[in-house]
């Protein structure tokens, strides 16, 4: 057997588009591109969306839109991938790390609420695995600490409050309290990776909610200067007869999303129901074993939360890093792929460097060192995930029986 973690599902109707675009002649930044932007605000609920090149690029240009910069701080969760916080360091604004609630993948509402200054312009909160933060109560906490907030420009005054960015990487598709991800925060920031439900090659999104006084199409138009290096008109504006001419508005950035790349996208996207459909019942045939032998799970299905199935992490009973190594490479001699989500980011070398260290956040800590993320993705057979299971539960209890004796 050979199961890797997360290979992308492409079928024909993704082929077929692909095909049509590089049939079209057209292959950056085009009609399909616009068109994948109108489908996922469509799908989330929002007024608009604007297409990108990743979701570090949607998180960053957010954070620029917004003019956060030198001398302001961001919060974010010491428990996610570096893209996280890099976006941070980037704008030059200060990187503020907040720990995880004990025996959660998510974000300490009160340990975020004290790291709260005169400084604090947004709240980066991470929607872990697909299953959704607490909205309700980061707006809560934003609305509370509003006589601390010192807004910098035209969109920071009309909010008049510490602003929510969120890390919906894994979220696409999923529930909060009946409203789909990309509706809830201020702004959303999707992910279309190669390993993502929905996948563009590369890729990413932003979605945001109206904001009164402000003209959506104001905030598209500024997203799309930040993306192709200030220029007035895109590529296919230009293409209309006698309008070459075009300014640069301001020196900016190249991360603009391709029309092969949204051809992908829109591929994805008509599949996708059945796609989260399918995910929902690997989850449950793992929940049904690994909870029975005694492992904790994240859960992904409550009356309150849906999530998008995007990753499946269990917590060995032995809370040990070797002991979880050892099991990871056991299962990989099996041609099972298995992953750590995540290492927390104090325990890397550059937030080292900025002075973070693993001593100051022992929760996030705590879930580390026992997490191990299963295979979860489309193309997996029901008698696939019965191989995973099997072979899982029974390294495991023989790493466990070593371990103690």
């Amino acid at each position: 057997m050979n199961i890797p973690f997360s290979p992308p599902d492409i079928s024909d109707i993704e082929l077929n588009e692909v095909i049509d675009t590089l049939k079209s002649g057209w292959l950056t930044t085009g009609p399909k591109t616009k068109l994948f932007e109108n489908k996922i605000a469509q799908y989330t609920g929002t007024s608009m969306g604007v297409c990108l090149n990743s979701a570090t690029a949607a998180m960053e240009l957010t954070l620029r839109l917004l003019g956060v910069g030198e001398g302001d701080e961001v919060i974010t969760s010491a428990y996610t991938y570096t893209a996280t916080a890099s976006v941070i360091e980037h704008v030059g604004a200060k990187i503020v790390l907040v720990d995880t609630k004990k025996n959660s993948f998510h974000v300490d509402y009160e340990q975020l609420e004290k790291a709260i200054t005169p400084r604090t312009k947004a709240i980066i909160p991470v929607d872990i695995a697909g299953v959704m933060c607490d909205y309700e109560k980061l707006f809560e906490i934003a609305n509370k600490m509003r006589g601390l907030f010192n807004p910098s420009n035209k969109l920071q005054k009309a909010l008049g409050r510490i602003i929510i960015i969120a890390d919906a990487a894994h979220s696409f598709g999923a529930t909060y309290k009946g409203k789909r991800s990309g509706s809830l925060a201020d702004f959303t920031c999707f992910s279309f990776h190669a390993v993502k439900n929905i996948t563009t090659g590369e890729g990413g999104a932003v979605t945001w909610r109206d904001i009164p006084g402000i003209d959506n199409q104001e905030i598209y138009n500024h997203f799309m200067l930040l993306s192709l290096h200030g220029q007035s008109k895109d590529a296919l504006a230009k293409t209309k007869l006698g309008g070459w001419e075009y300014d640069i508005i301001i020196p900016a950035y190249k991360c603009n999303m391709t029309d092969i790349m949204a051809s992908l996208g829109l591929g994805q996207l008509q599949r996708y129901p059945e796609l989260l459909e399918r995910r929902k019942q690997i989850i449950k045939m793992y929940d049904k074993a690994v909870k029975q032998a005694g492992i904790e799970v994240m859960e992904h299905y409550t009356d309150e939360y849906s999530s998008s199935g995007h990753l499946y992490l269990t917590r060995i009973p032995i809370k040990n890093e070797s002991l979880r190594n050892v099991l990871i490479e056991k299962m990989a001699k099996r041609g099972i792929a298995t992953n750590v989500h995540y290492k927390p980011l104090p325990m890397h070398t550059a937030y080292k460097k900025l002075g973070f260290q693993i001593n100051d956040f022992p929760n996030a800590f705590d879930m580390y060192r026992n997490e191990v993320s299963l295979p979860l993705h489309t193309q997996l057979k029901d008698e696939d995930v019965e191989y995973v299971i099997n072979n899982f539960l029974e390294i495991l209890k023989e790493s466990i029986y070593h371990y103690v004796t």
